[in-house]
């Protein structure tokens, strides 16, 4: 079994531990103005969790690629979100506004810079991860930070095991492209499916808003090609893409595939972090069927570290 087929599998049960931290001395309190930084999938997880936040009322809440913050901004608090700890362009935004902010840190190494430079540490070691892909590292801070939110995580959990169980909406022999879509928080946890296909399996995949996905995306849906929609669906939207011959796929449908993911049977919409995992899983397929080596994907290392 690769590391990541593992990972992906004990998700469950890392977001009912991740759920215990979420009164951890650090994460921002009500009405604190928040920056959350992040570099790929950690930057995902921050747009989830700024959209989460504000939608609650928390607190003014801005998510921002590492490599692109804004230093002339000032907040009330800095959230970074680096696995590995040693993330190059994390590191540096936390130093330079640590300088004048107080500054909180999600990682699954706490010996590590990034826990030496922030006033708070939030380690999730349990849900530290072998393999270069993130999968339930990234899926644990997320739910570390919806606990705090107020989110009942043990739901969540809960349809993480159905997920693990389910049959896979997508099967890699039939499908040649999918995109993901996403509302509100969902956005980047779509954004994060298609880079895990990518990464994983060097497959075609893109992600959009689902309320944009009209305003252009849709030319390439076809024949052979998937939507597949994480939390609200708009209106209409699957019978639109339908009717260009490709697939919809959406939770509340999960239950099997037909010829490319068209499902039987229906259920209660899946948590859209559980949904997630069913995209990790998709991901893997395709990076198996293609003999590929999923733990250590092309091009790619556990930490982006420049010198």
């Amino acid at each position: 079994m690769s590391h990541v087929k593992a990972e992906i599998a004990t998700q469950a049960e890392c977001w009912r531990q991740a759920a215990k931290l979420a009164e951890s001395p650090g994460l921002p309190t009500r009405g604190e103005r928040v920056a959350v930084v992040g570099c790929g999938t950690s930057w995902f997880m921050a747009k989830s969790y700024a959209v989460l936040r504000e939608q609650l009322e928390h607190g003014e809440t801005d998510a921002f690629q590492a490599s692109d913050f804004p230093y002339a901004r000032r907040y009330d608090r800095l959230v970074a979100i680096t696995r590995s700890g040693t993330t190059t362009e994390t590191l540096d935004v936390m130093r330079t506004v640590g300088e004048h902010t107080p500054v909180t840190v999600l990682t699954a190494d706490g010996s590590q810079p990034a826990a030496d430079i922030a006033g708070h540490s939030v380690v999730l070691d349990f849900a530290d991860e072998k393999s270069v892909v993130q999968t339930r590292f990234a899926t644990s801070v997320l739910a570390t930070l919806r606990a705090h939110l107020g989110h009942d995580i043990e739901a969540a959990a809960a349809d993480a095991e159905v997920a693990i169980r389910l049959p896979l909406p997508v099967h890699p022999s039939l499908v040649d492209q999918i995109t993901f879509i996403g509302r509100g928080w969902t956005v980047g946890l779509a954004e994060e499916a298609a880079l895990k296909c990518r990464e994983t399996a060097g497959f075609w995949t893109e992600s959009y808003p689902a309320m944009d996905y009209r305003h252009g995306p849709i030319a390439i849906a076809g024949p052979r090609r998937v939507v597949w929609a994480f939390g609200d669906v708009p209106a209409g939207l699957a019978e639109e893409v339908e009717a260009t011959g490709a697939a919809f796929v959406h939770s509340r449908h999960h239950g099997g595939y037909g010829a490319i993911g068209r499902w039987a049977g229906k259920r209660a919409p899946l948590d859209p972090m559980a949904d997630l995992i069913l995209a990790q899983r998709v991901a893997l397929a395709l990076a198996t069927t293609q003999g590929l080596d999923p733990d250590h994907p092309r091009n790619l290392a556990r930490s982006v570290v420049l010198t």
